[in-house]
């Protein structure tokens, strides 16, 4: 067997011991690695029903299946575990040298349990790992930690993902950064490494990257690295993500003042081309990667001008139109202490704007917010909020660390309705009420309402459908996407190199045959995609999910978007019951969102579920 090392690393953190597992041709061909791989090993070890916080969480990290060859935007490794937002499936991803590293130490995935007696950090020394005190780094954040792990152990080659003071404080949204600009973000990761007493992760591998057929391996990847530097992905490069604010300002779908509107009066003081003009110093890239999206913008008026750091549309819009914000000095902080102390910025922004939205609203006064005026665009209290919120001070710092979701749910007074979230995770950067096939994702998310794991934003963008017209047609089409960005998810490769691809099914499952020698076909990587769709869902109906959860606020059935180009939208209750019907039955799935027996069983899924003990429906409950 070829790149696969066929081996997963166990590390019990209560006991301080290490076992290797072997693991199959076959788990490793029908879950490929990355999300796919780490969620199968995730449902293997995890007792149902543990709390996301507490010493029985899992973490499995799960390299691609591409990590450290010559294919371009592939080396990544997936991070999943139960997420302490949602107590459901929390997979997210990181790019960059962590996931070559692990892979030149010959593993296909690490499984970590237990928790450690008191603050540690793990270091694997290719087959060796060891839990050492990191009583040292305790309140460092990520980028120092990773400067200090690699001096204790006097080797710069050694890569390291650490938590910052948000994770070791457990903020529920706190993410875990690499390489010192790339983090595992979404759905709390660096709450579980805190919880666990885990500070960081480091690797050391030396051995070397065998490939099936690297010839040909090599002469086809040079020809994608031409295709991927060419105009396919020239917005990727210039201005880089950030180019998507005055994008979606033209379509009346950015998201403004705490999804209050779908356009801000400041867009162009915050669009990706004036950063690019007045702020950003360079375009980076990730380890393998041939597109260089990474844009590192420099503040430059005090007090915010020690910041120096990079900046995607996500971050930009989260703590800059979101909350009012269009100072960018502001904004480039903002992102550099989310960055530094290991906070997710699409939540810190989404839970900020919630605050100031009922500060607006008299529901929070100066008394709940520690003196703070929590007025739209009052960039100064949301840098004061993310240090609180970190530190976890007592009263509007800690109300705001546990996530929208709770947050609201505790102040009550009708908050709830304009919490935007979905099953406990904060909302990304586009306007449901203006794009339909998007809001039937966000309903239906298996992580929560996330674009990256189910992207209909861009047919409805696109122009590919009507973006106001809800249609049963688009419960394939979303079925059809996520099963798309599970594949990705898994191999697994950067989304940015999606054009690249002129039929992306069969051009993937044979970069796959190249890379491991292990047959691959494009039927079978379309199932690879719906097989792990499902068994993430598998997962989430294990801890509990009902179907009322498959759902959006309320803000976006009951207040229409008030002015731009998609001014008077909103999103029928009857239309996205209608969609979410349809695509349960696009899965094949019961009329409950239940999966039944047959549909497993077609998807070699059926162990699983009996190993799992998840009871599912037989054929009578399938929808019509």
């Amino acid at each position: 067997m070829y790149y696969y090392a066929g081996r997963v690393l166990h590390v019990d953190l209560a006991t301080e011991r290490s076992r290797i597992a072997p693991i199959d041709e076959q788990t490793l061909r029908a879950y490929v690695g990355g999300v796919g791989l780490g969620t199968r090993l995730l449902l293997d070890e995890l007792k149902p029903g543990v709390d996301p916080l507490g010493p029985d969480n899992v973490i499995v990290l799960a390299n691609s299946a591409f990590a450290g060859t010559v294919v371009p935007t592939a080396t990544k490794y997936a991070f999943v575990a139960k997420s302490p937002l949602t107590g459901y499936i929390g997979d997210t991803i990181s790019g960059s040298f962590f996931s070559q590293t692990m892979k030149r130490a010959d593993w296909d995935a690490i499984v970590i349990t237990g928790k450690a007696r008191r603050l540690s950090y793990l270091f694997i020394d290719d087959d060796r790992a060891y839990v050492r005190d990191a009583a040292a780094l305790k309140g460092m954040d990520c980028w120092d930690t990773e400067e200090a792990i690699r001096h204790e152990i006097d080797d710069q080659m050694v890569k390291v993902a650490s938590i910052g003071l948000a994770g070791e404080n457990l903020v529920r949204y706190a993410c875990l950064g690499n390489d010192k600009g790339r983090q595992a973000g979404r759905t709390g990761p660096g709450a579980v490494m805190g919880s666990k007493n885990l500070k960081a992760i480091a690797i050391r591998g030396s051995k070397p990257i065998k490939v099936a057929n690297s010839r040909e391996l090599f002469e086809l990847c040079v020809a994608y690295g031409k295709v991927s530097q060419g105009p396919l992905t020239q917005k990727y490069r210039a201005p880089g993500t950030v180019g998507n604010v005055l994008t979606c300002q033209h379509l009346g779908i950015l998201p403004t003042r705490n999804f209050q509107s779908g356009v801000f009066a400041h867009a162009e003081e915050v669009s990706g081309e004036r950063m690019m003009k007045l702020y950003t110093e360079k375009s980076i890239a990730c380890a393998g990667c041939t597109i260089a999206c990474e844009q590192v913008a420099k503040a430059h008026e005090a007090p915010y001008n020690d910041a120096r750091v990079s900046v995607d549309y996500e971050s930009l819009w989260a703590l800059g139109p979101l909350c009012g914000v269009h100072n960018m000095d502001a904004i480039i902080k903002a992102c550099d202490l989310c960055d530094r102390y290991g906070l997710d910025t699409m939540s810190t922004g989404v839970v900020i704007a919630w605050a100031m939205e009922c500060f607006e609203r008299g529901i929070l006064t100066r008394d709940d917010t520690d003196g703070l005026d929590l007025s739209w665009g009052d960039h100064g209290s949301v840098i004061a909020l993310i240090h609180k919120i970190v530190r976890r001070e007592p009263g509007i710092g800690d109300l705001l660390a546990d996530g929208v979701k709770r947050a609201s749910e505790k102040v009550g007074q009708g908050s709830e309705a304009f919490a935007m979230h979905g099953k406990g995770l904060e909302l990304a950067g586009y306007e449901p009420r203006g794009l339909q096939t998007y809001a039937l994702g966000m309903a239906v998310g298996t992580r929560g309402s996330c674009h990256n794991r189910s992207p209909g934003y861009e047919p409805d963008m696109g122009g590919k459908v009507n973006r106001f017209v809800a249609e049963a047609s688009r419960g394939q089409l979303v079925k059809d996407l996520e099963d798309y960005a599970a594949a990705f998810d898994s191999l697994v490769i950067c989304k940015f190199f999606r054009k690249c691809f002129t039929d992306f099914w069969s051009e993937a499952a044979h970069l796959y045959e190249l890379s491991t020698g292990l047959s691959m076909s494009a039927d079978d990587l379309r199932k690879v995609g719906e097989r792990v769709c499902n068994i993430k869902k598998l997962f989430n109906i294990r801890e509990g999910w009902t179907v009322a959860e498959d759902w959006l606020p309320a803000r976006c059935f009951d207040d229409p978007l008030p002015e731009g180009a998609s001014a008077g939208q909103a999103i029928k209750r009857e239309d996205l019951r209608m969609m979410i019907d349809a695509y349960y039955q696009a899965r094949g799935w019961t009329a409950d969102g239940l999966i039944p027996a047959e549909k497993l069983a077609a998807l070699d899924l059926s162990d699983v579920a009996d190993r799992a003990g998840v009871n599912v429906p037989q054929a009578a409950g399938v929808a019509p």
